[in-house]
């Protein structure tokens, strides 16, 4: 065991970096209401206005192609009509 601590990547979901460039962006359009409404409420009211500008957005990457279902074909044997045999009459 090596002392050394090995960095663990994780994998980010793609709502969660939508939601962090969306609240970077209302932070820097919206820097005059900070001195308006104060530190907190400014936050506060910034990742509401976040949440509810990415709710339902997601990324094309996301999107599984729909699975097609396949039917099975099960072979049938049919049973071919038995010919009518000719009666010979006897006389």
């Amino acid at each position: 065991m090596s002392k050394e601590k090995k960095a663990i990547t994780k994998n980010v979901a793609a709502g969660a970096t939508i939601l962090h460039t969306v609240t970077e962006q209302l932070n820097t359009s919206l820097q005059s209401l900070v001195a308006v409404l104060g530190e907190k409420k400014y936050k506060k009211r910034i990742k509401k206005a976040a949440k509810l500008l990415v709710e339902g957005i997601k990324e094309a990457t996301e999107k599984k192609a729909p699975v097609k279902k396949v039917k099975k074909v099960i072979p049938v044997k049919k049973k071919a009509a038995k010919k009518a045999s000719k009666k010979v009459k006897a006389k």
